[in-house]
C-alpha cells in the first residue's frame, strides 16, 4: 500500500507543472492575450519576467493586488511599481477576476514560455516561400537508366550507321546512287549521323558534389533528367531513320519489281486482311458448306459470323455479367442516383470552400454588415473571449478601459468599414489591433455583431453623435 502511495505521488509530482502550465496557458489566452503579448510589448507590457522584478522591488504580495485592481493599488499609492507602470498605456488595465493561484499559474507559463522550433519536417522554407528540393535519390537512378539507355541507342546507331556506311562505299550502291541521285541526301544523312553521335560523346556530366549527410555522391536536378530524356527520344529517331534507310539500300539489292508483282502482293494483302475480317471461304472451296436445303434452286451458304463481330458479343456479354455484379449483386460501384449525390456532395464542397476563401478576401472596403443568425453568434462568442474584457459583455464598456460600443456617440467612425478598420489596425488610445489574432471573415463577425448591439447606458459617451443614424436594435 505504501509503495502504490508512492507512486501515486510520484507520479502527481511529475505531471503537476505540466497540468500548472496547461492551465496558466487558457488563462492567459481568457484573460491576458487581448492586450499583453509573449516576449514583446503591446497595448500592455510584456509579462516574461515581471514576477520577478516585482520581488525585486520588494513588492511581490502587491503584484497579486495589482492584477485584481489595478486602479485601486495606484490610488493608494503604496507601490513604486504601480506608479512606473501606470501611465504605460492611455488605457487602465480592467479589474479582473483571478485567484492568487491563476496568477501564479499564468506568470509561470508565460516565463517557460519558449517560441516553438522550426521542425525539420516538410520541406525547407527560404524567405518564408517553400522552396522544392528534388529525390536526389530516385533522381540518381533514373540518370543511371537514361544513360545506359543512351549508350545503347549510341553503340545501335554507330553499328547501323557503319553499316550503311560500307553498303554505300561499295561500286554496286555507288551506281545506284548515282541512278537515283541521292548521292548529296545520303551524304548529309551520314553527317548528321556523326554529327549527333559524336556530339552524344561529347556530353559532359557534372561531376561529383559536395554530399551531405543523407545525399547521394551525385545531385542530379530534375532538368538533367529532361536534358537527357530529350537526348534519348531524338536518339531513337534516328535508329529509326538509320535502320528505314538500311532496309532501303536492302531493298536496292533486289531485282526491281514489275507492275503485275505489285499488284498480285496488293492484292494478296488485300485477300488476307479480308480473310481476317470475314472469315470467309474461299469461292473455289464454297461447294464445302452448302447447306442441304433448296428454294427455288437457290442454296444457302453456311458461312462464319465476322470474328470482330463474335468477339465484339462475347465482350458484351462479359461486360454485363461484371457490370450486374459491380453495380447490382457486390454493390461495390455507385448506380447513377448514388453517384449524382455524390458527385452534387463533392462540387458543394468545392463551393464552400471557394466561397470561405472568399471570404478571407474581405477588406475594409468591400466588408458588409451580416446579418445570419450563425454570422452573428459566431461575433458574439469572439466579442465575449477577447473584447469584453475592456468593454463588457453587453457593450456598455469600462471606465477608464473601453467605450460605450452601444450608444450613439463614435469616435472614429459608425460605417462598417470604420469598425472594421479599428478592429484590425487598432486605434490610438489603447485599442489594440487584432488583424494578426483574428480572420479578415471573423473581423466582419464581430464587427457586424457590435453594429447590432441595442442601446444601453454604460460609460461616459465619447467622440460625437450620428445625426440621423440610429443603431439597429
Amino acid at each position: 500500500m505504501k509503495t502504490l502511495t508512492a507512486i501515486m505521488v510520484t507520479v502527481l509530482i511529475a505531471i503537476a507543472p505540466r497540468a500548472f502550465a496547461q492551465d496558466g496557458e487558457g488563462l492567459f489566452k481568457s484573460k491576458c492575450n487581448t492586450c499583453h503579448a509573449l516576449q514583446q510589448n503591446s497595448t500592455g507590457p510584456m509579462l516574461q519576467g515581471v514576477k520577478a522584478k516585482w520581488e525585486e522591488a520588494g513588492e511581490g504580495e502587491l503584484l497579486y493586488q495589482w492584477v485584481k485592481n489595478s486602479p485601486q493599488l495606484i490610488a493608494a499609492g503604496n507601490s513604486n511599481m504601480a506608479k512606473s507602470i501606470m501611465n504605460f498605456s492611455p488605457s487602465v488595465m480592467t479589474p479582473q477576476q483571478v485567484t492568487n493561484e491563476e496568477i501564479d499559474a499564468i506568470l509561470a507559463y508565460v516565463d517557460n514560455w519558449v517560441p516553438p522550433t522550426k521542425t525539420t519536417d516538410g520541406p525547407p522554407t527560404e524567405g518564408g516561400e517553400v522552396v522544392y528540393v528534388a529525390d536526389y535519390e530516385w533522381n540518381l537512378k533514373m540518370f543511371y537508366i537514361l544513360c545506359t539507355l543512351t549508350i545503347v541507342l549510341l553503340i545501335a546507331i554507330i553499328m547501323m550507321s557503319g553499316t550503311v556506311t560500307r553498303m554505300i562505299k561499295s561500286d554496286f550502291f555507288q551506281k545506284k546512287l548515282r541512278e537515283r541521285n541521292n548521292t548529296l541526301n545520303t551524304l548529309l544523312l551520314i553527317g548528321l549521323f556523326v554529327g549527333v553521335s559524336t556530339s552524344s560523346f561529347a556530353l559532359q556530366f557534372n561531376g561529383p558534389g559536395e554530399a551531405k549527410e543523407g545525399q547521394p555522391w551525385m545531385l542530379i536536378e530534375n532538368i538533367d533528367l529532361y536534358v537527357l530524356l530529350t537526348i534519348d527520344i531524338v536518339l531513337v529517331g534516328v535508329l529509326l531513320y538509320v535502320r528505314r534507310m538500311f532496309n532501303t539500300f536492302i531493298a536496292m539489292t533486289k531485282p526491281p519489281k514489275t507492275e503485275a508483282e505489285i499488284a498480285a502482293e496488293e492484292e494478296d494483302v488485300m485477300k488476307k486482311v479480308n480473310q481476317i475480317l470475314t472469315d470467309v471461304v474461299p469461292i473455289e472451296e464454297e461447294h464445302t458448306i452448302l447447306m442441304d436445303h433448296e428454294y427455288d434452286g437457290i442454296r444457302e451458304l453456311d458461312n462464319n459470323l465476322p470474328p470482330w463481330w463474335v468477339w465484339g458479343f462475347y465482350f458484351t456479354i462479359g461486360f454485363a455479367i461484371v457490370y450486374l455484379f459491380h453495380y447490382h449483386i457486390l454493390g461495390t460501384g455507385d448506380l447513377q442516383e448514388v453517384a449524382y449525390k455524390k458527385e452534387m456532395k463533392r462540387e458543394d464542397a468545392k463551393v464552400e470552400a471557394y466561397l470561405k476563401k472568399m471570404a478571407m478576401n474581405v477588406t475594409a472596403e468591400s466588408a458588409t454588415v451580416m446579418t445570419e443568425p450563425s454570422d452573428l453568434n459566431a461575433g458574439k462568442s469572439i466579442f465575449t473571449q477577447s473584447c469584453a474584457t475592456c468593454h463588457n459583455p453587453d457593450g456598455e464598456g469600462i471606465s477608464g478601459s473601453g467605450p460605450n460600443l452601444t450608444d450613439k456617440y463614435w469616435i472614429y467612425g459608425y460605417e462598417m468599414k470604420d469598425v472594421f478598420t479599428t478592429i484590425e489596425n487598432g486605434r490610438p488610445g489603447g485599442m489594440p489591433e487584432h488583424g494578426s489574432k483574428f480572420t479578415p471573415i471573423q473581423i466582419q463577425q464581430v464587427a457586424s455583431y457590435v453594429l447590432q448591439l441595442p442601446e444601453k447606458d454604460g460609460v461616459e459617451p465619447k467622440g460625437e453623435i450620428v445625426e440621423g443614424e440610429q443603431k439597429e436594435e
